[in-house]
């Protein structure tokens, strides 16, 4: 069995795979001021909660955009495990090509998104990711990845009209039943959520035509994508465990050299 962490700015996903089936996933808030002993206790309770038997783990795999979280939990899951954790980073195959000015300013999570959506869906292809940032990456017909853009999150939006402002309240990310509206709230959804859509399909339109690829699949991940996706057509899979299984691809390709 392995495991598959995934740390991001506000979440952090665990997913335990056996062979290529994710058995199960848990999602957990990305608390910069847990000890490695809290986390250690965290996870041993989820696995618990899971009924996962934590010997029968033969390793694990983490990325993660929080650095000050990295070395944290990575010490708290090799203790639970017994196994070194593989960490994504330099040095790490992911058997893409990153045609970026510094490959290593590329965030492990967009690589291993790339990773996950080659060997589900090839290529080319458009992974959009709805996190706190909206990440838009590009992988071309030659399985290169290209690059993207990295744009505010809804959360960040709303919440920068919620801060920034002396009378607008903090909104629910729902989308309101039609574009022009009458009352406050439902015009700020309207605002946040219509304007993500439209910077959706206008980014992926442009994107496809810069590149010459117009027959790319647009795949999206991120707990907010299913709110996008409602109210456009430009999106043409949403897969929720993308990240968790781009980890286990690129767990695969380091350690069966190592077997």
């Amino acid at each position: 069995m392995i495991l598959t962490i995934d740390i991001g700015n506000t979440n952090t996903v665990v997913g335990f795979f056996e062979g290529e089936n994710l058995l199960d996933s848990v999602r957990i808030g990305s608390d910069r001021i847990r000890t490695k002993d809290e986390y250690e206790i965290l996870l041993r309770s989820l696995f618990e909660l899971k009924q996962i038997n934590i010997n029968n783990f033969e390793g694990g795999i983490i990325s993660s955009v929080v650095p000050s979280l990295t070395s944290t939990i990575v010490s708290a899951a090799e203790k639970i495990i017994s196994c070194k954790m593989l960490e994504v980073g330099p040095g790490v195959k992911t058997g893409l090509n990153i045609l970026y000015d510094d490959p290593k300013e590329v965030g492990s999570d967009r690589i291993v998104n790339a990773v996950g959506a080659i060997k589900k869906y090839g290529h080319p292809l458009l992974i959009l990711d709805f996190g706190t940032a909206t990440t838009y990456c590009v992988v071309d017909r030659d399985k290169n990845y290209l690059g993207g853009i990295i744009a505010p999150g809804i959360g960040i939006s709303a919440d920068a009209l919620f801060t920034k402002t002396a009378k607008l309240p903090r909104v629910e990310l729902k989308a309101p039943n039609k574009f022009l509206n009458k009352n406050t709230v439902d015009a700020m959804k309207s605002g946040i959520i219509f304007g993500k859509v439209g910077e959706v399909e206008y980014l992926v339109k442009h994107l496809k035509e810069e590149v010459g690829i117009q027959e790319a699949k647009v795949i999206a991940t991120g707990g907010i994508a299913k709110l996008i996706m409602n109210s456009t057509d430009v999106i043409d899979t949403y897969d929720a465990d993308l990240t968790l299984f781009g980890l286990r691809e690129i767990y695969e390709k380091n350690i069966k050299n190592r077997r």
